[in-house]
């Protein structure tokens, strides 16, 4: 796993007065959090990067010599101090979601953990921690003095000694964003796009009043004269008073958009010298539809200033499902690793590695909290991909089995498969003969036919385009293999002996289960050159890219050495999917 440059920032409240521990929102976090509840496209894109967030995973790791990241032994100390935070998988998950909305929004948040001896939590084993998530509107620091809004409650956290953590005491953590010109101070996708929001809100405002204006909506109706003025009865059989009709009419409207008053134009009775025949008089302005198109725009412009991909929150309605696979995974490496990234940088400076050091345990400096995203980038149809690719022979039968959604035990023992051929063998020998076919001239030529049955004559790839395919599997998988000699499925004291072993073939020796293919980014960068060759052939490039990298994983993961006669069979849902 290639070492990524950490932007991250975080504290722990101490007693030392130490710059950024300051609590208490921003001025413009207040407003950051209206429009989270006011506008639904804030709420939506701070929601999705939260329910993305929640479904990785936090694991504790050690950074080697080379940078990658090895995870930790289930029995090392630092994998049973990460398996604990938050009380395990599902708290987790929750504090990560929750993460995702306060860094998307106000950009900081802060965790807050107490023993559970203390707070006798129904949800937390009693020797362990109390987990909370708060946002800065929750946190307060005054006179020296941090206090925390927990359950309506509000809590005092004690400052904590600088130089050592004590897990036996209230710890509360600060974990934000920083701004690129303060790094003190959080910073966000939403606090830059603040006037735009705004502007926004007005839109909203401005359509909600077009559409309920009675006089905009229907205008005025003129009549000749002679036509008697509607009266209300309130004036007798006088004529009400214009302006009064007006406002009687609109209150109408507006309370009730059903009535008639909604629908039906103002009438207004004119000398009939003024006009010539009835004429109906809008009220309606060219800032009307301005007004719709301007909001479109503002939303527009602030999903590009969101940190994943516009189509995202406008929508994939224009995409194919490979590409709104690709676009899903960019999602995922530029706005929801990031923002893991703080968290997991966070917990690992502020929470972790204070433990490992008090407790003397070696090497703790390398140990860190660190993530993996391999469950979001699982595409839903793999089912029906080990299908094909069992019937293709490119994967086991154990292999079927986990990506079907079924394990070892539900495979059939030795006695069922004897049983299995023992009836297949009877059903072959009761079958009728086929009868003889009719002794017609035929052609006992070797060489291809010039024409093909209608059924086979559908697109098939060319030798070239075999050929440029082939070789960016090979490179792949040779890229693949060198990645694979550092990552734990290849022992340090192994790492020598693969050296005569060519890279491209190596998976087939290392155990590599699915989704480490993901999570020691095996395949990352294999197919910049997939466009090229696609546009060379006159191929869709998202299906050939796609096409690819599954048959490489598959590959991979079932530890079975590539082909070439199996790229026809490849690359055939490709050839007839025109660019």
């Amino acid at each position: 796993m290639a070492r990524k440059e950490l932007t991250a920032s975080a504290s722990r409240y101490t007693s030392r007065k130490i710059r950024g521990q300051g609590a208490g929102s921003q001025s413009w976090q207040a407003r950051a959090y209206d429009m989270y509840h006011q506008v639904p496209e804030v709420r939506f894109a701070a929601s999705w990067i939260g329910n993305a967030m929640s479904g990785s995973r936090l694991f504790a790791g050690r950074r080697a010599d080379d940078g990658t990241i090895e995870p930790a032994p289930d029995d090392h100390r630092a994998a049973q101090i990460v398996a604990q935070i938050a009380g395990g998988p599902d708290g987790q998950s929750k504090m990560l979601g929750a993460f995702g909305k306060h860094l998307t929004v106000p950009g900081e948040g802060w965790i807050v953990v107490r023993p559970n001896s203390e707070v006798l939590s129904p949800y937390s084993p009693e020797d362990g921690h109390d987990w909370r998530v708060l946002s800065v509107k929750e946190v307060k620091q005054q006179s020296g003095k941090l206090t925390a809004e927990i359950d309506g409650e509000d809590v005092a956290i004690p400052a904590g000694d600088p130089d050592t953590m004590d897990p036996d005491s209230p710890v509360a953590l600060r974990v934000w964003e920083p701004d690129p010109e303060r790094a003190i101070e959080a910073d966000s996708p939403v606090r830059s796009s603040m006037e735009l929001l705004e502007e926004l809100l007005l839109l909203n405002a401005a359509v909600k009043a077009i559409a309920r204006s009675r006089i905009t909506g229907r205008g005025l109706l003129l009549i000749p004269k002679g036509t008697r003025f509607p009266s209300s009865g309130v004036n007798g059989d006088a004529e009400d008073d214009l302006i009064e009709v007006f406002m009687t009419i609109a209150e109408t409207a507006i309370r009730d958009p059903e009535s008639a008053a909604a629908t039906v134009p103002i009438v207004l009775e004119l000398p009939a010298e003024a006009i010539a025949e009835f004429k109906h008089i809008k009220f309606e302005s060219e800032f009307d539809e301005l007004a719709l198109r301007l909001r479109e725009e503002a939303v527009r412009r602030f999903a590009t200033g969101l940190e994943i991909p516009a189509e995202i929150l406008l929508g994939l309605g224009d995409v194919n499902h490979w590409g709104a696979w690709a676009l899903t995974s960019e999602a995922i490496r530029l706005g929801i690793e990031p923002k893991l990234a703080t968290v997991s940088y966070a917990l690992t400076q502020q929470w972790l590695r204070p433990i490992l050091e008090a407790e003397n345990v070696e090497d703790w400096h390398r140990w860190l909290v660190w993530y993996d995203t391999s469950p979001l980038r699982v595409r839903t149809n793999r089912s029906e991909t080990a299908l094909q690719a069992y019937d293709r022979g490119v994967i086991s039968a154990r292999a079927l089995r986990r990506e079907t959604g079924f394990d070892e035990s539900d495979a059939p023992d030795a006695a069922e498969l004897q049983q299995r051929a023992d009836e297949q063998d009877q059903t072959d020998e009761t079958e009728e003969p086929l009868p003889t076919p009719p002794n017609l001239p035929v052609d006992e030529s070797e060489a291809d036919p010039e024409t093909l049955p209608a059924s086979a004559a559908g697109p098939r790839p060319t030798e070239g385009l075999l050929a440029a395919a082939d070789g960016l599997i090979w490179g792949a998988l040779t890229a693949a293999g060198e990645k694979l000699r550092k990552t734990p499925a290849c022992p340090r004291s192994e790492r020598g002996k693969t050296r005569d072993i060519e890279a491209a073939r190596l998976h087939t020796l290392l155990p590599v289960d699915s989704t480490q293919v993901e999570q020691w980014r095996l395949l990352d960068g294999a197919w910049t050159r997939a466009p090229e060759i696609a546009g060379r052939y006159g191929l869709d490039p998202e299906c050939l890219t796609a096409s690819l990298d599954n048959y490489a994983r598959e590959l991979i993961a079932a530890g079975v050495e590539h082909e070439y006669r199996l790229m026809p069979t490849v690359l055939t849902s490709c050839v007839g999917t025109p660019a």
